[in-house]
């Protein structure tokens, strides 16, 4: 019984050692650009880019094949800061910024079909075949994946509820 013990030890600890070792040697630096453009996008990773999470759109942001405007959650703020960090000229009349939004779904159009369920990349639809689904407004990220998936147009996206944890005043007080 000891000596299965002590050989599990070591082996565990020479495997451990050996992926510290290679964690070191085949470490992939990724360009600063890219590090700056990831940590300015929001990091919701809800895929509404085209690109797997922010890190994807970042590092197709850095190389050029993205246009600053790629992340919708981000809006007009985030496309002209990309823009300046890029160095690119950019015309923000044609995008639109809604605000943020939620996923939310009619009881009473809602078959159960599951088809939203399945598309939701977050996990944030409540539900089972044959029953009235529901979204947790925790986790939905508003990538409105969802909403092209429902037969019977049930989900739809309106803005966020303006509550008191997360109010902004639209415009200063005058002095």
């Amino acid at each position: 019984m000891l000596a299965a013990i002590l050989s599990l030890t070591i082996l565990g600890a020479l495997l451990g050692l050996a992926l510290g070792i290679a964690s070191r040697l085949l470490h992939v630096e990724t360009p600063p650009v890219q590090a700056e453009l990831e940590a300015m996008l929001p990091g919701t990773n809800c895929g509404q880019c085209g690109f797997p999470g922010c890190s994807g759109a970042a590092a197709a942001l850095a190389e050029g094949s993205a246009p600053p405007t790629c992340c919708p959650p981000g809006g007009k703020a985030l496309a002209a800061a990309i823009a300046e960090k890029l160095g690119l000229s950019l015309d923000l009349s044609s995008l639109t910024d809604e605000g943020p939004k939620l996923a939310t779904i009619a009881e009473d159009l809602c078959i159960g079909c599951c088809r939203c369920l399945k598309s939701c990349p977050t996990d944030a639809i409540l539900g089972a075949p044959k029953q009235i689904h529901n979204i947790l407004k925790e986790a939905c990220t508003g990538c409105a994946a969802c909403v092209d998936h429902c037969p019977t147009e049930a989900v739809v996206m309106q803005p966020v509820p303006v509550t008191l944890q997360h109010w902004v005043m639209p415009k200063p007080l005058a002095a």
